[in-house]
């Protein structure tokens, strides 16, 4: 950089210069984020606040984090926090980073949840690997009748849920239990999610840096064949859901037969399906059977 005093603006295009060199797959994108986080500055603001001087600590803040993102540590990690459907959720060691699919169960699953409440429930909703909280936390926030307790086998994880919740004003209705899966939980629930770990064992040590290097190892590695979750989860979810109950899933873009099929035998029919913004298949809805 030159002599000049920094500002918001100089520093984000020094950033994309630097990412850009480094090969980084969307450099703009990037250096906007993560220096108008760290700035507290929203990127629709620039126009107004772009050119005001940054205090010299302020400078050395980025310049650190700049060469954090060289080394591939993903930017809202550098931040310590990420938005999901409108919730500002930190993030830890021991918890999955969120990404904007995962919102896509989310979407799935309201009017499911608010067609409950209509019949006069106050639904019970359990979310299996909770890890930030996201996705029972997003349909707390956007159904104010229902509770739910997130399940994780990582306390790291459940005091970050814990605090996320506290955070967005949804402490009142949202617990946390360790686990695995339902082992210290009797109850039953009328929603069961999860966007549990489903990347085979053999594909999570090629995975990019940004991925198999920050996020926790426990949430991605789904086993030989990455069903392993999905098997654990059918087998126990009769047993703790209502009869009226819905269980949503997230799974990877090539498992959708393999996870019916591990349902249906289970005792669910499928209920709804839903693709991701790229086409791949990416939510499942399964109902119990009651005959």
């Amino acid at each position: 950089m030159s002599g000049a005093v920094p500002s918001a603006r100089s520093l984000i295009a020094d950033a994309r210069r630097r990412f850009e060199a480094a090969g980084l797959g969307d450099p703009a994108t990037d250096a906007r984020v993560l220096v108008c986080g760290l700035l507290d500055i929203r990127p629709t603001a620039l126009l107004l606040e772009g050119d005001r001087p940054v205090a010299p600590d302020t400078v050395a803040q980025v310049e650190d984090a700049i060469t954090r993102r060289i080394r591939h540590e993903p930017v809202h990690r550098i931040l310590g926090r990420r938005e999901f459907y409108g919730l500002d959720l930190a993030l830890s060691a021991g918890t999955l980073e969120p990404r904007p699919d995962t919102e896509i169960l989310v979407d799935v699953i309201l009017p499911q949840l608010l067609d409950m409440v209509t019949k006069g429930l106050k639904p019970h909703i359990v979310d299996l690997g909770t890890g930030t909280g996201a996705i029972a936390l997003a349909l707390l926030h956007e159904c104010p009748q229902a509770d739910a307790l997130g399940i994780d086998i990582s306390e790291d994880a459940l005091r970050t849920a814990t605090g996320n919740a506290e955070r967005n004003g949804l402490g009142s209705r949202f617990a946390t239990r360790l686990g695995p899966w339902f082992d210290q939980t009797p109850e039953r629930f009328d929603i069961i999610v999860s966007n549990p770990p489903y990347i085979r064992s053999d594909v999570v040590t090629g995975l990019e840096p940004e991925v198999a290097n920050f996020d926790p190892m426990a949430a991605l590695d789904g086993g030989p064949d990455g069903l392993e979750a999905y098997r654990c989860i059918a087998a126990e979810a009769r047993d703790h859901l209502e009869d009226h109950g819905l269980v949503g899933l997230e799974i990877g873009f090539d498992q959708r037969d393999d996870v019916v099929q591990i349902f249906e035998g289970a005792g669910f029919s499928l209920l709804e399906e839903r693709r991701d913004y790229g086409g791949n298949d990416r939510v499942l809805v399964f109902a119990p059977r009651l005959d």
